[in-house]
């Protein structure tokens, strides 16, 4: 996916999750932070970050933070943080992913049981559900979620586990907004039970899959599949 128009910032600090201070051009504004998780590791002060400039005039805020720079030992790593770009990435990539057919018909947001799915996919005999989950968070090459405690997470997996009860396909594609890393975990340290109900599900038939992103400052794409290590 590609924004249509994005300028560099330096970030300066987050008084709250909906919002954040940017020096742009020498100017401080405030912008619309495009992720409410916690981002404690790459909103640092004076890191350098992306903003996606909106031209709606009713908008409180003129610009988006969508992406960040993370300086790590072996280099600059580009995070999108951009926690709408994942289901809009998998939608473009879908179709040529290989997973389906090219005959198969996708349907965005669809209810299951007590859940609604990110996507709907039928192709010929198969029915599918498919949940999309970003990755933000990186430790020495290793992709990690999730970033903070998600009951619902742990409640998805679980309703993907009865979508293949009752006969449907089901999957959890990890979409890493990054390139580089080697290896994709459940972050136990911060909410083993999603780990958990993560290891159940592929013990009772969802696929799970991970993928790393190219990144550049005004486009992401899926790129590569990652390694994935649940134990």
């Amino acid at each position: 996916m590609k924004y249509k128009e994005v300028v560099k910032g330096i970030f300066k600090e987050r008084p709250n999750r909906f919002i954040a201070k940017v020096e742009i051009n020498g100017v401080e504004e405030t912008v619309h932070v495009k992720n409410t998780g916690r981002c404690k590791e790459l909103l640092l002060e004076n890191s350098v970050v992306y903003l996606f400039v909106s031209n709606n005039p009713s908008r409180k805020t003129k610009y988006d933070l969508i992406a960040v720079e993370k300086q790590t030992e072996n280099g600059t790593i580009l995070i999108n943080m951009d926690s709408q770009a994942p289901n809009d990435m998998v939608s473009e990539w879908l179709p040529k992913s290989g997973l389906f057919s090219e005959n198969a018909f996708f349907k965005r947001e669809v209810t299951f049981g007590k859940s609604r799915f990110d996507f709907y996919v039928e192709d010929a005999d198969k029915k599918a559900f498919i949940e999309v989950k970003g990755v933000t968070l990186e430790n020495n090459g290793v992709a990690l979620f999730p970033d903070a405690p998600t009951e619902r997470g742990v409640k998805h997996i679980n309703e993907l586990c009865t979508c293949v009860e009752n006969g449907y396909s089901a999957y959890i594609v990890f979409v890493i907004q990054m390139s580089g890393v080697k290896l994709f975990k459940p972050n136990d340290t911060t909410h083993k039970a999603f780990g958990d109900a993560l290891r159940k599900a592929e013990k009772s038939g969802v696929k799970i899959l991970a993928y790393d992103s190219k990144v550049e400052k005004d486009t992401v794409i899926i790129n590569n599949p990652v390694k994935i290590e649940l134990l």
